[in-house]
């Protein structure tokens, strides 16, 4: 047996207390004559017997009732796996599971109250000098310090259900470089949590020196159906076309979801409504359709009737329609016809053409797309200036000059990752195969018949090979590229092999030629995502905008205002918006009193997974933890002081040293032994 607090033995010294009163007796005794003694006397020594028995068993009761007072404050134990701990200050990090599975309910309420309540129930199973570290899933910069035992209570009144969901690796990695501080003391590690199966988990190797321990809180494996994610088969949106929006559900539960109801709204009017059945623990994609929206930014919410889980029962999205799409046409001074007439048939494209001498290079990162054709010789001015358009996301599409100077051409493509003109190839050749893999002609036909009508060449430029990702739109009988695009960083440009002119293919009058340039103006420019996820701490690229000290960017919704990080990239701006935002829903990007982009946010699909890891599974993932610690294991305190200090006998010391005053009492108050002798004189 140990003790927590050997000093308090030396009160074992007030034990001769007793022994010397009992020593000393100092009652005064009063004397009695009688006339005849001769049949007191054999009651007085038999009254003398019992009561020195009587006095003997009060001393005995309050000598151990005494012993154990002072054992119970010398706190003994018998001591356990930490015998050493004892006395030690320590340090315990204690981790709160805050995510939105927290929300669920059990015995004690939500999951998040009944952690609430452990984590200060930890907290008394330590002494009053001992710190703490109170850390949730927002991994802020409060959670980097030591509290006491109230502020520490306080911290945890405090906590509330975040958007943010890490794993285990990342946490005890977070408790451990706090702990690591503290070289001298004591550790100890508490997690506290449902510990759902929607990480990818790896085991975990923690500290020799750390002790850790996992408080595991049970809530039932509860139904549940979520939207994942959300897409629009077109890349551009115009006014008053027909949408396709593909929905993907999927079903966490181990049991059929049936006839689920969804809807969409846009800008809060229902646009379309469907019903929906889900095999158990999958996913399935669903499209539904709208029409009738006007230009201008949509604000997209799909919502689903899945009780008794409602955290991901909503999933927002935003895109943009756009009025007009403006289109440059750079030509060497005399406008090519076939161009003109392509882009003069859509009033949704705003054209503008300009000579090769001519360009605004400050209105070039308006257009989301650039055509150059006619061009003997790009000028070095505009090669820069191109260079940066398309370094900025920027497409281009280049047809060279029937009298294309081939030097200049390969100085300004091969700048840009690109193949060019190499040398003028005289040949009767026809193009062989179009590339329908590809985002330019996919969902473009119906139906391909088995010998189509393509494009007829005469002559064409033989194109040498780019250094960036190159990708044939169409091919020539030769296996030689006729149309290619190659990638430069987030953009394309698109090469032709042959000049928009007759005497060379018959490309300008086919009938591919008019889808093949929509495509390649709608597919261009800087696609806004349709949703961000919270917490996951991306950045949003954003198209490019100019800002200075006086005109911050904000997003707004409702109330609430913030002002995100900015930084400018080439290709557009990027924003940092780190933990600020903690609320889904549809937030719009301002500039001063201008809306410039409305952004979604969903919440973490991760935590749509209502399935727990099981002891044994956490043993596998953290092999060095303790037993786990849940509900039916008792209180936790006494779990905890008798796994640091051993079995606590400090309460039972208390119980014998009252059991004891309690005896000295009866003692006193029933044992007469006077009225004993007097029955028996008698």
């Amino acid at each position: 047996m140990y003790f927590l607090y050997p000093a308090f033995l030396f009160a074992m010294l007030s034990l001769a207390i007793p022994v010397i009163v009992h020593l000393f007796n100092f009652r005064k005794y009063k004397k009695v004559y009688f006339s005849n003694v001769q049949f007191l006397k054999e009651v007085k020594e038999q009254q003398a017997s019992h009561r020195n028995l009587k006095e003997r068993l009060i001393l005995a009761a309050r000598l151990l009732a005494l012993a154990f007072l002072v054992l119970a404050f010398a706190r003994p134990y018998i001591p356990g796996r930490q015998k050493m701990n004892a006395g030690k200050q320590q340090v315990i990090s204690v981790f709160v599971d805050n995510s939105y599975s927290m929300q669920n309910l059990s015995r004690e309420g939500s999951l998040l109250d009944e952690a609430k309540s452990k984590a200060k129930e930890i907290a008394t199973a330590y002494g009053i000098n001992d710190r703490y570290q109170l850390l949730t899933h927002d991994f802020e910069g409060k959670h980097q310090r030591l509290l006491n035992r109230d502020e520490f209570n306080d911290a945890v009144d405090a906590i509330k259900i975040s958007p943010q969901s890490r794993t285990l690796k990342e946490v005890i990695s977070r408790q451990e470089s706090l702990l690591e501080t503290e070289p001298s003391s004591l550790k100890s590690i508490f997690i506290i949590s449902d510990f759902q199966k929607n990480k990818n988990e790896k085991p975990v190797k923690a500290d020799s020196d750390i002790s850790v321990n996992l408080v595991q809180l049970k809530a039932g494996n509860l139904p549940n159906v979520a939207v994942d994610s959300a897409w629009l088969l077109s890349a551009v949106h115009q006014p008053g076309q027909s949408e396709k929006l593909v929905i993907k559900l999927h079903n966490y539960a181990a049991e059929r979801a049936e006839k689920i109801p969804l809807k969409v709204l846009i800008n809060g009017t229902q646009k379309a409504i469907g019903s929906f059945s889900i095999d158990a623990r999958s996913a399935q994609e669903d499209t539904l359709s709208f029409s009738g929206l006007q230009a201008g930014w949509q604000k997209g919410e799909i919502q689903l009737q899945d009780n008794p889980v409602t955290f991901d029962n909503r999933f927002y999205f935003s895109f943009n329609v756009n009025r007009q799409m403006p289109v440059l046409l750079i030509d060497g001074g005399t406008p090519n016809p076939y161009l003109k007439a392509v882009f003069g048939s859509d009033n949704f494209f705003a054209v503008r053409r300009v000579a090769d001498g001519g360009v605004d290079y400050a209105a070039l990162n308006s257009y989301p797309v650039v055509f150059i054709s006619d061009v003997k010789a790009i000028a070095t001015g505009l090669a820069q200036q191109l260079k940066t358009y398309v370094a900025r996301g920027g497409s281009l599409v280049v047809f060279p000059a029937a009298d294309a100077d081939l030097v200049n051409y390969r100085s300004f493509l091969q700048s840009l990752n690109a193949g060019f003109p190499e040398k003028l190839v005289t040949r009767d050749v026809r193009v062989s195969e179009i590339n329908r893999q590809t985002q330019i002609f996919k969902n473009v036909f119906e139906s391909f018949p088995p010998n189509p009508d393509l494009p007829v060449v005469k002559k064409y430029y033989q194109l040498g090979k780019g250094t960036g990702a190159a990708e044939n739109l169409m091919s020539l009988a030769t296996a030689e590229p006729f149309w290619a695009s190659y990638q430069n960083g987030k953009s394309k440009v698109y090469v032709v092999s042959v000049p928009l002119n007759e005497d060379f293919s018959n490309l300008p009058r086919h009938a591919l030629f008019v889808p093949v340039l929509f495509r390649i103006a709608l597919l261009s420019g800087h696609e806004q995502p349709l949703f961000y996820t919270l917490g996951a701490d991306e950045p949003l690229e954003i198209a490019p905008v100019h800002t200075t000290e006086k005109q911050l960017l904000k997003l707004t919704r409702d109330s609430l205002s913030i002002i995100p990080d900015v930084r400018q990239q080439e290709g557009g701006t990027t924003l940092y918006i780190s933990d600020q935002l903690r609320e889904t829903g549809i937030y719009a990007l301002k500039k001063q009193d201008s809306t410039l982009a409305m952004l979604a946010f969903n919440d973490n699909r991760a935590e749509s997974d209502m399935s727990y890891f099981t002891p044994a599974d956490l043993q596998k993932l953290l092999p060095d933890a303790k037993p786990l610690l849940t509900a039916g294991n008792g209180r936790l305190k006494s779990v905890i002081a008798e796994s640091n200090f051993g079995t606590q006998l400090w309460k039972l010391c208390i119980i014998l040293a009252l059991i004891f005053l309690l005896a000295e009492i009866l003692l006193i108050r029933f044992y007469k032994p006077e009225n004993q002798a007097t029955t028996q004189a008698g």
